[in-house]
């Protein structure tokens, strides 16, 4: 994906700003507390680049769900993020890097977005959105989780 250089410069910025979970909200006097995950440079900023995507579909999923594009929502969710998009992320072959524990939190998170496709579906149908957020919210959670617990090398 190319993107305009102003673009790319404001997802490096957003994407590179700590979240920090009410749980982990204090840190330690000497600093960033997080789990360091050292990456093989190449996948790391390949893994990156993959949450700054993460972030820019949940933003076009916003965008969808108010519109009242379900459908539209449902497949950004699951092409983008849910676990239809593990193959393309390179998720299997970065894995074995990482903690178990941060695996785990990832494939929560992919799962969630794949939960949640389902629930933008059903709001087309039923025109209640409050299932679909609050399934988005548990992909975010996750997000918020892995990112207060490590950071990458």
């Amino acid at each position: 994906m190319h993107l305009p250089v102003s673009f790319a410069k404001l997802l490096t910025i957003v994407a590179s700003a700590v979240i920090v979970a009410p749980a982990a909200a204090q840190m330690p006097a000497g600093g960033d507390a997080r789990q360091l995950v050292a990456l093989p440079e190449p996948m790391r900023t390949h893994t990156i680049a993959n949450m700054r995507d993460h972030l820019l579909a949940l933003q076009e999923i916003d965008e969808a769900l108010a519109k009242g594009d379900f459908t539209a929502a449902s497949r950004i969710a699951e092409e983008r993020i849910g676990m239809s998009s593990l193959k393309s992320h390179g998720a299997a072959h970065i894995a074995s890097f990482l903690p178990q524990p941060m695996q785990e939190i990832g494939t929560r998170m992919h799962r969630a977005a794949s939960r949640f496709a389902v629930e933008a579906q059903n709001a087309g149908v039923t025109n209640d959105l409050r299932p679909a957020l609050l399934a988005k919210s548990a992909v975010i959670r996750e997000c918020v989780a892995c990112h207060a617990a490590y950071r990458y090398h």
